[in-house]
């Protein structure tokens, strides 16, 4: 089964009202999990401030709307902000493996299942060993946005072995799609609710809309179940789309 994240991150920009909007449209498009980033332009009077309580309230507003909570970890302030709301997976940002490799051996050994994106990983190897059942690679491309013949590295073929998922900033849902159809677990998109949007960074373009958001919940789910059968993988009861709430 994959796993389909609304990355909501920064696009609240510092209005919470906006955030619990994002979370009941992330939901009610389809998405498994809506995510935030804790430790990223979170210093008092930034856009991405998040007091303790104001962290319990985004996990409330989550479990309302029967959406999984989960952050990217940035920094150790992200990550001991995080440990006070409890979530069940992490997720790794990119550049969080090439400046702070500690923090990311920190989070791992809480034993969580944790998904660690590796677009600014340059080497061979895998940065924190072989992937495992709580150690899951994702592959993505650190440009924002992405254009399409920068994804000419995209896997053929995704697996628990090796890349297991997807980090997606291209321009729609084709990338995720394309992902999916090469059988990604885990699928995430930024997320919006207007991609001509105004701020001070750059991710609204590069997002996707609810309507696109449904539309990568039924046709993505579709081509993800597809490709587990001729790839050779059972499926076993089947769940897709996830039905609309």
């Amino acid at each position: 089964m994959t796993t389909l994240v609304a990355e909501i991150g920064m696009n609240h920009d510092g209005r919470w009202d906006r955030a619990y909007e994002l979370i009941r449209r992330a939901s009610l498009a389809g998405a498994d999990i809506a995510k935030f980033q804790f430790g990223w332009r979170d210093k008092p009077g930034e856009i991405n401030h998040i007091a303790p309580d104001l962290a319990k309230s985004l996990k409330d507003w989550c479990d309302y709307w029967e959406i999984e909570f989960m952050a990217s970890i940035i920094s150790d302030d992200g990550l001991a902000l995080a440990r006070e709301i409890n979530p069940n997976r992490y997720k790794i940002a990119s550049r969080t493996v090439v400046d702070n490799p500690d923090l990311v051996k920190r989070v791992l050994d809480i034993g969580r299942e944790t998904f660690i994106s590796l677009g600014w990983w340059k080497e061979e190897d895998w940065p924190m060993g072989p992937p495992t059942d709580e150690l899951r690679y994702i592959y993505c491309v650190s440009e924002y946005p992405t254009y399409p013949e920068s994804l000419k590295g995209l896997p053929a073929r995704f697996g628990p072995d090796t890349y297991y998922g997807y980090s997606d900033h291209l321009h729609g849902i084709d990338g995720c799609l394309m992902a999916l159809s090469r059988g990604a677990h885990f699928v995430e998109t930024h997320f919006t609710l207007d991609k001509a949007h105004e701020s001070v960074h750059n991710d609204h373009i590069l997002s996707t809309t609810p309507a696109e958001l449904e539309l990568l919940n039924t046709y993505g789910r579709s081509l993800y179940r597809l490709s587990r059968v001729l790839g050779g993988e059972t499926t076993g009861a089947s769940t897709w789309p996830k039905d609309a709430k």
